[in-house]
């Protein structure tokens, strides 16, 4: 099979090696008559002229594989007919697993109440992980690995998604629950995709529904959260701490109120990186399933927007 590879150029060195090894039948290009691909690997960003990427010469495509797990870049794209993967692999979801359990224990413990400065504050004691509940928005394969995770740890979650669908061993609320869901969440972490419904839904009224000083963790999608009424929130002691990692314009620019405000911890999208060992792999079995003409993995519907 022949695969364009369609992402920019300093991803090459890194993804091809991975990409050729798991899947050895495949032709890896960069180059070549548009006609002549089976399929193409993706990542916004290309073609680095700033252009948005045409997908029409591309007629005889199975499968557009994004490298990513967001793709609300690419759905918009109407020359985009062939089918759409979104990227979901072990190690992304380990990823945002890991940093999620990290940053909901530092928030927990209180690890930055103990400054060291020669006072003993052993008055400070935190409770116990049962005692700590957790709400997450969005109970996909993400959720889903960061709910175990928590879990693992005492935490009591609660799963809240749109459809409500059904998650083993999870407390699963449907969409007219998202204000229970909200009341009882003591660390809530929002890993929702950007879509026409999640659009600033955690917005003032939403936020006021958290139990006062409640945390939040945001390594979702930055448009979920109404910056200004978080900023707020904040400002009034009506929540406690926000961790966001994901934002409306990224880089976060450095005069944004966000670096500077005490009781905002900023990272830089670090939360689930798609690392090319554990992803190559997923998408080697979608090239082979387009191929066969098998369901393919993680497969985007175009109305939902992922």
């Amino acid at each position: 099979m022949r695969v364009f590879f369609a992402a920019p150029a300093r991803l090459w060195e890194e993804w091809s090696p991975a990409l050729r090894a798991a899947c050895p039948e495949m032709e890896l290009c960069r180059e070549g008559d548009p006609a002549s691909f089976d399929a193409l690997i993706y990542a916004p960003g290309y073609p680095e002229t700033g252009e948005p990427m045409d997908f029409r010469p591309f007629a005889r495509a199975r499968l557009v594989q994004s490298l990513w797990a967001g793709v609300e870049r690419i759905v918009v794209n109407e020359t985009l007919t062939q089918p759409l993967c979104r990227m979901v692999d072990p190690g992304l979801a380990q990823g945002m697993a890991e940093w999620c359990l990290g940053w909901a224990m530092r928030l927990h413990l209180g690890m930055d109440r103990y400054l060291q400065d020669g006072q003993w504050r052993n008055g400070l004691v935190p409770p116990l992980a049962s005692e700590r509940p957790v709400t997450i928005l969005g109970m996909g394969e993400l959720g889903r690995a960061v709910a175990a995770k928590l879990q693992g740890m005492g935490f009591p979650v609660t799963g809240w998604s749109a459809s409500g669908r059904p998650v083993e061993d999870v407390r699963v609320l449907g969409a007219e629950a998202l204000p229970r869901a909200l009341e009882g969440a003591e660390i809530l972490i929002s890993l929702l995709p950007d879509t026409p419904e999640t659009r600033n839904l955690l917005d003032a009224r939403r936020l006021a529904m958290l139990p006062r000083g409640a945390f939040l963790l945001n390594p979702g999608r930055g448009t979920v959260l109404d910056d200004e009424a978080l900023l707020a929130a904040l400002d009034e002691g009506r929540l406690g701490h926000a961790v966001l990692d994901v934002f409306r314009t990224e880089p976060l620019p450095p005069g944004h109120p966000f670096w500077s405000h005490p009781d905002v911890t900023v990272t830089p999208h670090i939360a689930a990186d798609t690392r090319p060992a554990t992803a190559a792999p997923v998408a080697a079995e979608n090239l082979r399933r387009a191929m066969a003409g098998q369901p393919l993995l993680h497969l985007v519907d175009r109305a939902r927007g992922y």
